[in-house]
Formats: structure tokens, sequence, C-alpha cells
């Protein structure tokens, strides 16, 4: 994808991602099973791109308004420590975040797919949603990313944002030749 010089200039500044889950980590379906139990599927390239950003020195924060276990456990798993669930003001939520990490706005990357979300895109330095998203929200991103969310949307942004940063390189050699 190509994205616009202007907006490639703002990406390069970024040093936190912040994500909603449903709709964007997910594919956005609830499932339960029979037990009343929530079951969530999350994308294992998403996961890994998550892995990537953190290892060059990018932030990464989750921002939900549902509270979910799982979330918690995909969260643990991913070694993501800003993990924010049944927010109802997700913009109060990251500006104190900016304030914990000393970041500002313009250096904050936030995807979302709803209306709780439209306040944050609006906001960040780099807002984003998923071409899944309703169209409202499609008109307000600065970013729509080509994968949808759940289905890869995540990484897609992790590879752009390192890419934009120069740590792409580094990234290929260290799967290429084994070096860290």
């Amino acid at each position: 994808m190509a994205l616009p010089t202007a907006l490639l200039d703002r990406i390069r500044h970024v040093r936190l991602l912040a994500l909603d889950v449903d709709g964007v980590l997910t594919d956005g379906r609830l499932y339960f099973q029979a037990d009343g139990i929530e079951i969530k599927a999350f994308h294992t390239q998403d996961g890994h791109g998550l892995k990537l950003l953190k290892r060059v020195g990018i932030h990464v924060a989750l921002i939900t308004g549902r509270d979910s276990p799982m979330v918690s456990q995909r969260a643990a798993s991913l070694g993501i420590p800003h993990v924010y669930q049944g927010c109802e003001d997700k913009l109060a939520t990251l500006k104190t975040l900016c304030q914990h990490l000393n970041l500002d706005l313009s250096q904050v990357a936030y995807c979302g797919d709803d209306l709780p979300d439209l306040a944050p895109i609006k906001r960040a330095g780099v807002g984003i949603t998923v071409p899944n998203a309703p169209d409202y929200m499609l008109t307000h991103a600065d970013w729509i990313t080509d994968r949808l969310g759940g289905h890869g949307a995540v990484r897609e942004i992790c590879d752009t944002l390192l890419e934009a940063q120069g740590h792409w390189g580094s990234v290929l050699d260290t799967y290429l030749h084994g070096r860290s």
C-alpha cells in the first residue's frame, strides 16, 4: 500500500500503537460456549507484529470497551503491559497513558472500528481504521488498512510502522541470518 508522504512523515514519529480489540484484533464477532464462556479468535501474524514493535521500542496498548479474560490472556502472552478494559472514554484513557509514558498524542497511532474509537482516531497523530468498519468511521480515519480487522490489519500497521521508521531491514536480517 502506498501511503501519502505527509502521512508517512507522521508515522515516523509514532512511539505508541494503541488498539481497540473487538473488530481490530478480532473480526468483531463474539463467540460464546454453552456455559457462557466467551471465545475470541486472534490472528497470529498480528501478535508477531506487535512483538516486533516492542522489540524496536514502540509501546503497544490495548484499549477496549469490553471486559474479557481472553484479552488479558492474549496481552500477557504478547507481553503487552498497557491493557485497559471496560473503557467508556477511550480518549481519556489514551491521554492518561500518554502522560504516563511522557508522550504527546501526535506520537500515537490509534486503530479502532466503531464510535467509541472516533475521538482517539481524530486526536491521535495517526488515526487508523479497518475496511470493515462502518462508513462513518472510514471518513474520519487518516488511514484505512487493506486487511480486515481480525485478518491481519494489525500486522499491516506494524509492518508499515517498522518500514517507515527504518527498522524493516534489521527485522528481515534477524530472520534471514539469525541475528538479533
